[in-house]
């Protein structure tokens, strides 16, 4: 069995887990090292009031070590191992001290059996979560029409670490007792999406006992958007870059590369060896395989060069926004480059009710509806969301720079009828330019109570409220998803 190799592993392996956090990947990475025999200390410069949820999920594993509120060097010089979390810099002084450098991405891939294991990576700027949920979803139905066996798993930047896919029941069949609870099925399916950090991790990695091959191999690699981001991490767009194409580096002509047809995914198709697979905004020439969408019309596809031109997205569909029908084409064109029927994938991408966080319709009081778009954390996301919309939107943005340019922001604000701004370094430069502009704004507020209660004062029935911040979350709020849920927590507090 698969678990009693990894015993075998990593029993008595000492073993640092560098940022235990609260989205799950050092939480998974303690429980699945623990769990296998070794010798775990877990550190964070963060405290145990601050890391109190994820320690009370380690409470069972009795031998773990802790190291809160700050990072001991000799601890990175005895471990055998150290397991770090993607936010850790790769040029971090106590990282030069390790002897091994993983993550949960790459104990995962470490795991799988490539025979058995059928792998799709979503990387980009912004769509990427959409996507990967999106094939995800139609993986999901198309085993409750029976047309795959087996399960479909989603993880990676998603917050979910796929080690947790490896867990006691992670993926089990109850009706298939006799399957190996940590293993999984050989008809199964694995959807990562993987930020340029997790990527850049991976670089140039091997995978152990393999000949040679190259860690990350998936069966197809998507790239949605590419947009100047993490510029505050990365020195230029094309360090930046380089991280994203490691998604491809591994592949051959067995896989495929789905990409759009721009400057940036045009390099893409132009450099991986898999099979290509364009999502282009204009027919597509009979000798090129890929898909083409318009506003209104639905998308096709043709799958091969020469091949018969299908429909994979309907005209209309729940996830709102043209960008978001970029997204589900790219998804469309995995899907069917993994041998779904067209019919199927648009008829399923059709009632795709889009990701939390992004987009999503939670509340409604006096005609306004209200939206949570938190992980619009760079200014063309933002600009996206106020275009998503045909009626009048209230627009709460604002927040930390990355060194980003907020000029498709600004521009975007203009549309808006109302602009209210949360405080940080990123609002500032909006602000600037909203003034230069005559752009009428409110704020910056630091209290997110007074930001809802001003967005709320503005909106009449029929309106759109939505959080869209175009910026990090840094300062008043732990991240994006912690910034959504008390986004949401607020508005229902002032209904």
């Amino acid at each position: 069995m698969k678990c009693e190799e990894e015993k075998t592993r990593y029993s008595g392996v000492k073993t640092l887990i560098m940022g235990l956090g609260v989205n799950g990947g050092g939480l998974a990475s303690a429980r699945y090292l623990a769990s296998r025999g070794a010798e775990v200390t877990v550190t964070d410069l963060r405290d145990e009031k601050a890391l109190a949820p994820s320690l009370e999920q380690l409470r069972d594993f009795q031998d773990i070590r802790y190291v809160l509120g700050r990072h001991e060097t000799a601890d990175f010089e005895n471990a055998d191992m150290v397991v770090k979390n993607p936010g850790v810099r790769p040029d971090s002084p106590y990282l030069r001290k390790a002897r091994r450098i993983e993550t949960d991405i790459s104990l995962f891939l470490d795991h799988i059996d490539r025979a058995k294991t059928r792998l799709t990576v979503v990387t980009g700027s912004k769509g990427k979560s959409s996507t990967a949920s999106a094939i995800h979803w139609v993986l999901r139905k198309a085993r409750e029409r029976r047309l795959l066996g087996g399960s479909a798993f989603l993880g990676g930047n998603i917050t979910v670490s796929p080690l947790t896919f490896l867990d006691a029941l992670g993926g089990r069949d109850w009706a298939d007792a006799e399957r190996p609870a940590d293993d999984l099925r050989p008809v199964d399916d694995v959807v990562l999406e993987l930020s340029s950090w997790q990527l850049g991790d991976l670089k140039s990695r091997i995978k152990a006992n393999s000949g040679g091959e190259t860690l990350l191999k998936p069966r197809v690699a998507a790239l949605a958007a590419i947009l100047p981001d993490h510029l505050d991490w990365y020195e230029s767009m094309e360090a930046y870059v380089a991280d994203k194409r490691v998604v491809y580096h591994g592949q051959d002509a067995r896989d495929v590369t789905v990409a759009y047809d721009d400057p940036w995914g045009r390099r893409f198709l132009s450099e991986t060896h898999a099979r290509t697979l364009v999502c282009a905004e204009r027919p597509l020439p009979e000798e090129v395989a890929g898909g083409w969408l318009s506003q209104e019309a639905p998308a096709f596809a043709r799958p091969s060069p020469f091949a018969p031109v299908v429909e994979i997205v309907d005209a209309e569909n729940l996830a709102l926004g043209f960008h978001q029908k970029k997204n589900l084409l790219a998804a469309g064109l995995s899907l069917l480059d993994l041998g779904l029927p067209p019919s199927f994938i648009a008829e399923s991408l059709a009632i795709f009710p889009g990701v939390e966080h992004r987009l999503e319709f939670f509340f409604e009081k006096n005609g306004a509806r209200y939206y949570d778009d938190t992980s619009a954390t760079i200014p063309e996301a933002a600009a996206a969301a106020v275009d998503a919309f045909s009626g009048n939107v209230v627009l709460l943005t604002g927040g930390a720079d990355k060194q980003l340019d907020f000029t498709p922001l600004a521009k975007a604000c203009a549309k808006a009828k109302k602009v209210v701004m949360l405080a940080g370094t990123g609002s500032v430069k909006l602000r600037a330019l909203l003034d230069a502009a005559l752009i009428p704004y409110a704020g910056p507020y630091d209290d997110l109570d007074k930001a809802v209660a001003e967005c709320a004062a503005s909106a009449a029935p029929g309106d759109v409220v939505v959080l869209s911040p175009g910026c990090a979350s840094f300062g008043m709020f732990q991240n994006e998803f912690d910034r959504g849920r008390k986004w949401k927590e607020a508005v229902r507090r002032c209904q």
